[in-house]
């Protein structure tokens, strides 16, 4: 275990959940750092966001349980509907796995975290990055240059730290998303309706809102003509200059040199087919921290090796649940769909996703005992009790 983290500087390249995230856990591990970001100024757009119990679990450790409590949701249940409007199966995924499941914006999350993480350097373009023995020098579009021990890439799917690493590209999903936020009103649940070619998530979000996804397949009707009623007026309302493609990118044989390190959608995009985006990014921060707080300033490459050791099955494993997802989320009617639909019915029958939900990223480096004790204070800023988490919606 680390005695001192005074010797390490870490530049976090890149402001949203993944970046936020990770300057917040490197701060309660007692790692300051210096967060760069290429916008003028922070104003996180977009719509709604789920955080599962494995990333609010996390988030309530760096003391965001209070913050959370006053800006999301807990929806009583998930339910998995046929296209026709029929329940398949319902799931309590926030009362079964010891943590909240939130929906709120994006925004009042990105918020939470900004107060956690500490300042940010605004308009920093980060144009390249170059690894020495001892050193990785980054230079910004603003012709000024910055240098660190370490550096987290945390910029996204068009990461510029990744170029560092591998020369690729995000490459076209064949899925096309359209999404919004409209006011109607709301039902205490996440609804995702299934059919043939597409599916539609609808969830609450706070004051009075609906954040609506609906993710097509290349074939599929973007009205939604042959859907009930309900599903049509939902799509209906979006406005249709936000639809747009999905992207990913090939899975990466390495996350890390001995100096960077990638996180979220930078080392791993995964398509909106799990909810899982904003969760697994703070799983990152969490586990990264972790294995720099246990290995310390002196040993990062071992960390880094630790970390990627630890992350990247877990990603496999959630690559290989959204490539099942996008089969099986657009089946037409058929043997395949109601074989699916039982399948669906027996877990929720019996929950079978404490792998995914039951998951614990700091207690899987550090141990049970030091994941829930090791709550160092963030400088300057008050711990919130995790008793003030109370029920809304």
């Amino acid at each position: 275990m680390r005695s001192s983290t005074t010797e390490l500087s870490i530049a976090v390249v890149g402001a949203g959940i993944a970046g936020l995230s990770v300057a917040a856990f490197l701060a309660r591990a007692g790692y300051p750092c210096t967060v760069y970001e290429q916008a003028v100024e922070l104003t996180e757009v977009g719509a709604g966001i789920q955080v599962s119990p494995n990333g609010s679990v996390l988030l309530h450790r760096i003391g965001l349980a209070g913050h959370l409590a006053d800006a999301a949701l807990r929806p009583e249940a998930i339910e998995q509907r046929s296209w026709h409007g029929g329940l398949v199966a319902r799931t309590a995924p926030g009362t079964t796995y010891g943590a909240p499941y939130y929906t709120l914006h994006r925004a009042r999350l990105h918020a939470g975290l900004l107060g956690a993480a500490g300042p940010v350097l605004m308009r920093k373009r980060c144009t390249g990055i170059r690894e020495h023995r001892d050193r990785v020098e980054l230079r910004f579009a603003d012709s000024s240059t910055a240098e660190a021990d370490l550096v987290v890439g945390a910029d996204g799917l068009h990461s510029s730290v990744r170029r560092a690493l591998v020369a690729d590209e995000p490459r076209d999903s064949g899925l096309t998303v359209h999404r919004g936020l409209i006011a109607v009103p709301a039902e205490p649940t996440v609804t995702v309706w299934y059919g043939p070619g597409a599916h539609v998530v609808r969830y609450p979000i706070p004051g009075g809102l609906v954040n609506v996804v609906a993710v097509l397949g290349a074939d599929a009707d973007p009205t939604f003509a042959a859907w009930p009623a309900p599903v049509r007026a939902l799509v209906a309302r979006l406005d249709p200059t936000t639809r747009a493609p999905l992207y990913d990118r090939p899975p990466l044989a390495r996350w890390h040199t001995d100096r960077i390190v990638l996180v979220g959608d930078a080392a791993h995009p995964l398509l909106p087919l799990g909810a899982q985006g904003a969760s697994q990014a703070i799983e990152d921060a969490a586990a990264l921290a972790a294995c720099l707080r246990r290995w310390g300033a002196g040993e990062v490459p071992r960390a880094l090796r630790r970390y990627e050791r630890v992350r990247m099955p877990r990603l496999a494993q959630l690559a290989t649940m959204v490539r099942d997802n996008t089969a099986n989320h657009h089946l037409p009617d058929g043997t395949a769909q109601r074989m699916r639909d039982a399948a669906w019915r027996r877990a929720a029958a019996s929950p079978t996703r404490s792998w995914l939900h039951g998951y614990d990223a700091e207690r899987v480096v550090l141990g049970p005992a030091t994941a829930t004790t090791a709550t160092s204070p963030i400088p300057g800023r008050r711990q919130e009790s995790q008793h003030r988490d109370g029920r809304r919606g």
